[in-house]
């Protein structure tokens, strides 16, 4: 069953607007909104983590070269 509410539009500055009542309030604070003929469509933007990106890549298949441990820093630095 789709949820309707009757909502008032209101000018803010030079824009057209209308406030969303709390049970259709959408996650963040950015969403993308769109024009299909008379009807808006407004979505939520879904931010994605560092981590969900990163387990998308495809995995390395090269070697590495060892790593010389002379040039390494030290353990311990003083400043």
């Amino acid at each position: 069953m789709q949820q309707e509410r009757h909502v008032r539009l209101f000018k803010n500055g030079r824009n057209q607007a209308l406030r969303i009542p709390k049970d259709f309030e959408l996650p963040g604070d950015e969403a993308i909104i769109r024009k299909e003929g008379a009807i808006l469509i407004i979505k939520p933007v879904k931010h994605h983590s560092l981590l969900a990106l990163l387990a998308t890549l495809e995995t390395l298949e090269e070697d590495f070269p060892d790593v010389d441990e002379d040039l390494l820093p030290p353990d311990e630095i003083e400043f």
